[in-house]
């Protein structure tokens, strides 16, 4: 007992390989980008990364070149995107790793290829148009420009444009009509590109609701992101059989009788109704539970749930267990697949008016994780 970390994430790299299949099959002709950007969703990058990998994924995509390179760095030699960087970046190392950069205007461009040239060898670069979500990405107005300027830069040998893409904005739902509408602008400027003279990119613009849901998104690649560790807050997507990959657990570090009125956690926001057992979680928001999750999240303990008492603090929280037998050293779940009853991630963003995204990544480094399955 002395050596079990007193929090952890418990990782199915099983479930991970079982959602990355899934989403193959969804995804039909399309090949798959698993993505892994914040630490794969606070899963672990590399070891989801591998587990995605040997179970059909084929391309790796991150927000950051550092997390490229952290993948790098284990050994993966799998094509990796990085797609939010700007000015300045680290270019130059990211072409010589062979990663593949974004670029949504004609100055980033300009940047790479100048680093490609400082390389000494091509930058893969994957051009990005701003299809109506309004953040990143090539205005339609200026894309005849960047796509002939990503052409003259094949013409003399400093890039080679790799991939068409974009983003949809109701990611939720691709059956929205301005999902439907970017649908048919991103087809409009892959066909542009391809008039003017690219050749051999492969287009996406599928998100894990559109693989799952919109076929006729999927294009040559799809990049699921929360789909691939098996958490989605909507119906539809739930259906899908997806296996959730984390639970998160602790064991209590105390239980100790109070009487009835006893206020609990700072400001005293909870009082106990009876005489009851207090049980000391040790979780806070310095871990990754939300504050909002006091008075409201779902624990489990000893078989049953048990709502969290009082204010969530920064390392700590506590549980009214009532009548409840527990001692210290047991272990409370705080969510999982649901298949022993504890509370699920969905049900902790159904009470908190979240999405699991959110909880998911905000998991802090105190957490130990643990990996079960194959990878």
């Amino acid at each position: 007992m002395s050596d079990e970390p007193a929090a952890l994430a418990r990782i199915s790299l099983d479930a991970v390989r079982h959602n990355t299949q899934l989403l193959r099959r969804r995804a039909g002709r399309a090949d798959v980008m698993a993505v892994v950007k914040a630490d794969g969703y606070g899963h672990g990058a590399v070891p989801v990364a591998r587990a995605a990998l040997a179970a059909g994924a084929t391309w790796l995509g991150t927000a950051t070149i550092d997390e490229a390179l952290r993948l790098r760095g284990a050994g993966i030699g799998a094509p990796v995107l990085s797609w939010l960087n700007g000015p300045g970046s680290a270019w130059q190392t990211a072409i010589a790793h062979d990663v593949d950069l974004s670029a949504g205007d004609t100055a980033l461009l300009a940047e790479i290829g100048r680093a490609a040239i400082r390389a000494g060898t091509t930058a893969r670069v994957h051009l990005k148009v701003d299809t109506g979500l309004g953040r990143g990405g090539c205005p339609l107005a200026q894309w005849p420009a960047l796509v002939d300027a990503a052409l003259k830069g094949e013409a003399d040998g400093t890039l080679r444009v790799a991939g068409l893409w974009s983003h949809l904005g109701s990611a939720d739902d691709p059956h929205d009509p301005r999902c439907l509408a970017q649908l048919d602008l991103f087809r409009a400027a892959a066909e542009f590109a391809g008039r003017a003279g690219v050749r051999g990119a492969v287009r996406h613009l599928a998100n894990s609701a559109a693989t799952l849901t919109l076929p006729e998104a999927c294009f040559d690649l799809v990049r699921p992101g929360i789909a691939l560790y098996g958490l989605w807050p909507e119906e539809p997507l739930t259906a899908a059989d997806l296996r959730p990959a984390m639970s998160l657990r602790a064991r209590l570090t105390q239980v100790k009788r109070v009487p009835a009125g006893q206020g609990v956690s700072y400001g005293h926001a909870y009082r106990t109704a009876r005489d009851s057992r207090l049980a000391l979680v040790p979780l806070g928001y310095a871990d990754g539970v939300p504050r909002a999750a006091g008075n409201t999240a779902p624990v489990w303990v000893s078989g049953t749930w048990h709502r969290i008492a009082g204010r969530v603090c920064m390392d700590q929280f506590v549980l009214d267990l009532g009548d409840t037998p527990a001692a210290p050293g047991d272990e409370v779940v705080l969510f999982g697949a649901g298949l022993d009853g504890e509370p699920t991630l969905a049900e902790w963003v159904r009470r908190l008016g979240t999405i699991a995204n959110e909880i998911v990544v905000g998991i802090g480094a105190r957490v130990t994780r643990v990996y079960t399955g194959q990878p």
